[in-house]
């Protein structure tokens, strides 16, 4: 059985995101194929997920036939039934039934936070001025959250443990941080722990190194660091001999042009896009911290 998952920009696409971590987030394999949201690339890719209007769009390739899926949420429901050993939803039949209902609410609601708000992992401006329609969408999550907390477990995220719930509502944590949306205390630690996640990481990591600028997410207002857990110093390096011979991803041997150096050590990679998500967090990448720890 093989999972392909169909993706727009990384940086941008918040459903995109959504449908990558329910695999990532819980040790699915799966293999992603990119294009611009704005792009021709993106239309004939498209077709070869079903003809899906949108991403993600999910193929399912087993035993001679091939199932087509998109929609988030179709999607999530698709993997949860084919997991059940995975506890992709919280195990307690009232924490499971007060997270599909938040995840459906996410799913169809809060227009007005994806509309004023757009995902934008590049920026952390300063000085947005939210409406009052974001506002009560702000209040009306919170709520949703201190409820979650209520009746979860032990642990960082909405319900104790990681859930499908924690997969539709990270792209709102990333808007929260992206335009610095006055949220409470319970909410901004929340969100921090989103930001922090490794599997998180990776994603924003790969997206900046895309480096695909799509006109109209930009706005014209002064910006902060990224307020994020702060990475490893690293730069794209032009020449030297790395410590590793093959690359720390594909195994494959290292090339001239994917030298990273991470706090003063030379790493080596296969090509630019394995160089580049490592530059851009290396502590994003386990692979990395076993050879710079080791």
């Amino acid at each position: 059985m093989t999972y392909i998952l169909a993706i727009g920009d990384r940086t941008y696409s918040s459903w995109s995101l959504r449908g990558w971590l329910t695999f990532a987030a819980f040790g699915l394999d799966l293999r992603a194929a990119s294009a611009g949201l704005i792009s021709d690339a993106f239309a004939e890719m498209r077709e070869e997920f079903g003809g899906s209007r949108q991403v993600p769009a999910l193929r399912i390739e087993e035993e001679g036939r091939t199932i087509h899926v998109w929609d988030t949420l179709a999607m999530a429901e698709t993997v949860a039934e084919r997991h059940p050993d995975i506890p992709l939803w919280p195990q307690d039949p009232t924490a499971r039934g007060l997270a599909r209902a938040m995840v459906a609410e996410m799913h169809s609601g809060f227009t007005a936070l994806r509309g004023d708000c757009p995902m934008n992992l590049r920026r952390r401006y300063a000085g947005f001025g939210p409406s009052e329609a974001v506002r009560a969408d702000l209040a009306r999550i919170e709520v949703l959250w201190q409820r979650a907390a209520e009746i979860g477990g032990e642990g960082p995220w909405l319900f104790g443990a990681y859930s499908l719930a924690d997969v539709f509502y990270a792209p709102v944590a990333t808007r929260i941080a992206t335009y610095d949306l006055p949220v409470g205390p319970a909410a901004a630690r929340y969100v921090r722990t989103v930001l922090a996640d490794p599997v998180f990481r990776r994603w924003r990591a790969m997206g900046l190194a895309e480096n695909h600028l799509q006109p109209g997410y930009d706005i014209d207002l002064p910006t902060d660091p990224w307020p994020g857990p702060a990475p490893r110093s690293a730069r794209v390096a032009s020449s030297g001999t790395p410590v590793n011979a093959a690359c720390l991803f594909s195994g494959k041997p290292t090339v001239a042009d994917g030298l990273v150096e991470v706090d003063g050590q030379l790493l080596g990679f296969c090509n630019a896009f394995c160089r580049d998500k490592v530059a851009a967090d290396p502590d994003a990448w386990p692979e990395v911290s076993r050879l710079l720890d080791a």
